[in-house]
Formats: C-alpha cells, sequence, structure tokens
C-alpha cells in the first residue's frame, strides 16, 4: 500500500543539532517544511537556523512530550541518541530511522555480529568484555585494533596493539569498557556507500565514495572511487542488502575496507555520512534532501552524479592562533564550495566546515583541491 505522504510545511523533528543537523534543516526548509531542533548546545549549528530550538538534554521528558506533540514526524543525525528516547517517541509520531536500527550502531559488538549474519563479510573480530577474554599471543587476530564497543568515532577510543599484554593495557586505559578487538587488515583502499531506503523497501546508493583518513578522522573524499565498477557496485549490493536486512528506513552509509578481490564491512552509520557531503554539490538531490523525503513518505531523489568531486574536511587545526583561514584562498577556485558549519570555536580535531570541488574531469579535481587544501593549512 503507497505510503502517506506528509506534505510541507508540517513541522519535523531532528535530535541533534550539529552539522548533518544543520544541513537536514536547511533541505527541509528548501523543500517548504518546518524544523524543531532537540539539542542541550544553546548555540548549536543546527539549532540557530531551526524554527524550534528546544535547548535540552535528548532524554529530558518535557522535551520529548513538546517534540512528539508539534512534529509530524522525527529523525536523528547521529547514532547515539538514546534509544530509550527514539522508542518513547515512537509511541507518538513517526520515527525514521527506528530504534532498533540505530541501538545496532551505537555498539560494535551487536553491529559486526549483525553485519555477519546477514551475510555479509567482516574483518576477523572477537568481543572483549573483560580482560580475561583477550586472546593469547598466538591469535591470528595480531596484530590488531581495540575499539570500544559504544561512542568511538573519528579515531577516539582506539588502539593498535600487537600483543595480548599490549590490548590489555589498552583495555585498562579504554577503563575496562566492553570491546571487540579486530585484526588489522593491510588494505588497499577504503570506499562508502550512502543509500535512501524508504518505508516501502524502494533503496537506490549515491555512488561509491573513496575515503582517506588522517589521525583517524575523515580528510578526503573521492567521488566516484578510483577502483573498478566491479567493485564499486559490489559495494552497493552489499550496502543495500545491509539495508533491506536491517529494514531500514532513512539515509544510511556503510563503510568498507577493499583488499585486493576482497571487500570487508567495516561499519554502519545510520544517517547522512561526512563521506556523503559531496552529494550536495555534484548529485541531482543531496543526502539530506533524500533524509527528508524518506522522513516525510515522498518518493526516493535521484542518486545521480553530474560531476566529479573531491571534498576536503576543514578541521579547527587550521585556525592558527585562533585565526581563521584566508578563505579568499578558497574563494579564489572558481569550482570550489565551501561550507562553513557555524561552530564557535574552532578546536584541534573539531569539523569546522567542508568543501567539495567539482570538476568534469577526476584528476583536475582532485588536483584542485589539493591545492586549495595546501593553501588554507589543511592538514600539515
Amino acid at each position: 500500500m503507497k505510503e502517506k505522504v506528509i506534505p510541507a510545511p508540517a513541522m519535523l523533528g531532528m535530535l541533534g543539532g550539529g552539522q548533518l543537523g544543520r544541513f537536514f534543516v536547511i533541505a527541509a526548509h528548501e523543500m517548504g517544511y518546518q524544523v524543531t531542533v532537540l539539542d542541550p548546545g544553546s548555540n548549536s549549528p543546527a539549532g540557530k537556523i531551526a524554527d524550534v530550538h528546544i535547548c535540552a538534554n535528548y532524554d529530558d521528558p518535557a522535551a520529548l512530550a513538546e517534540m512528539a506533540k508539534t512534529c509530524a514526524a522525527i529523525t536523528t543525525e547521529f547514532e547515539n541518541v538514546p534509544a530509550a528516547t527514539l522508542e518513547t517517541l515512537a509511541q507518538c509520531v513517526t520515527v525514521r530511522p527506528s530504534a532498533a536500527s540505530v541501538s545496532i550502531a551505537q555498539h560494535r559488538v551487536l553491529e559486526k555480529n549483525f553485519i555477519r549474519e546477514a551475510g555479509l563479510p567482516v574483518a576477523p573480530f572477537a568481543a572483549i568484555e573483560k580482560a580475561e577474554d583477550m586472546p593469547a599471543d598466538d591469535s591470528p587476530l595480531y596484530p590488531a585494533i581495540l575499539k570500544v564497543a559504544r561512542f568511538g568515532y573519528d579515531g577516539k577510543g582506539q588502539a593498535r596493539v600487537k600483543t595480548r599484554r599490549e590490548a590489555i593495557a589498552a583495555f585498562d586505559d579504554f577503563k575496562q569498557e566492553g570491546c571487540v578487538l579486530e585484526q588489522m587488515i593491510a588494505l588497499d583502499l577504503e570506499v562508502s556507500v550512502v543509500l535512501v531506503r524508504d518505508a516501502q523497501g524502494v533503496v537506490v546508493s549515491f555512488p561509491t565514495v573513496e575515503n582517506q583518513h588522517l589521525n583517524g578522522i575523515l580528510d578526503i573524499s573521492i567521488a566516484p572511487a578510483r577502483c573498478s565498477d566491479v567493485m564499486k557496485a559490489r559495494a552497493q549490493g552489499l550496502a543495500e542488502k545491509l539495508a533491506t536486512a536491517l529494514d531500514y528506513v532513512g539515509v544510511l552509509a556503510v563503510e568498507f575496507f577493499l583488499v585486493g578481490n576482497d571487500i570487508l564491512v567495516n561499519e554502519i552509520a545510520p544517517r547522512p555520512h561526512n563521506s556523503g557531503h559531496y552529494t550536495i554539490d555534484a548529485c541531482v538531490s543531496n543526502q539530506f534532501e533524500q533524509q527528508v523525503r524518506a522522513l516525510v513518505g515522498l518518493p526516493v531523489g535521484s542518486t545521480g552524479i553530474h560531476s566529479k568531486a573531491v571534498m576536503v574536511n576543514v578541521l579547527g587545526d587550521s585556525w592558527v592562533d585562533g585565526v581563521e583561514p584566508d578563505w579568499q584562498k578558497a574563494f579564489a577556485h572558481n569550482n570550489l564550495k565551501l561550507h562553513l558549519y557555524g561552530k564557535p570555536e574552532a578546536r584541534k580535531g573539531r569539523k569546522m566546515g567542508h568543501f567539495t570541488v567539482i570538476d568534469k574531469d577526476a584528476k583536475a579535481a582532485l588536483n584542485a583541491a589539493l591545492i586549495a587544501r595546501a593553501e588554507l593549512n589543511i592538514g600539515l
């Protein structure tokens, strides 16, 4: 049965006030909708441009009651919103993605077990709940990466270990929080797929994108990825299979490792993704418009790419002695699109914005992006 569409100018709810929420607000406004943002920060990027900003914690009963009363549908910009919050809101209003989907992505052990049970390939791993669970030195898992099971992102909560002793020391540093010990893979490339799946099960993917990281944080995304068409299609197929297994509704990002002719699922993000920012400038419908469409029951939009694109993250590290980069150097490139997030304070490792260079020629786009990156002291 065809889903009933929530028409504009309905009020939509966004849990989270960061840059992903900000882009959602922009997309919703362009499509005629209003947005209420729930975020505890009084100066959050999304809250500053929303129609309504409820400045409260994500489990605040009065705030949730207000959202349930005033919003026609609610979504989230990050996976660490308490699952109980999503469950509470879902009793009264449409919530997408579901609490069940988000709760799997919130916990690396649940996530990896789900991916494996869905028949998708993952790197060898072991769940670690206590120090005694750590494998002996002769385990094929070593060398490995120990990752906290919850709340780890952008390289946080991770440690490279070569022996059981090193792994236990890292586990102690993480205050013996539940972890995943994952075999370190000699990968050839990291890629990701951002897709959208609607309530009828229609799923479409954006082009597979290549990702390069610096200090555990995404640095550059190149779209389309520089790998074979076969590998790009395999990544899309696996991502779509995973979304269907989750019965997911909304925008989902799936990260992969390419190892020779093999492809392994790294992790999932139940939301728009940093590696999907290129879609704002290079695709017919960007990932945030797709998030709005899936939330309100509109048909999925075209994921077609009309230009080659290279996205570069701008971190707070580029602010020298508190002075912003010289943005005129960015604007001197006439095919560069700069997006600043409106964050009040630049800090080391904090995502302050990004830029995307688009061109008909992939090499020209990458060359221009690298020149602009150097001019703005990014990644140096």
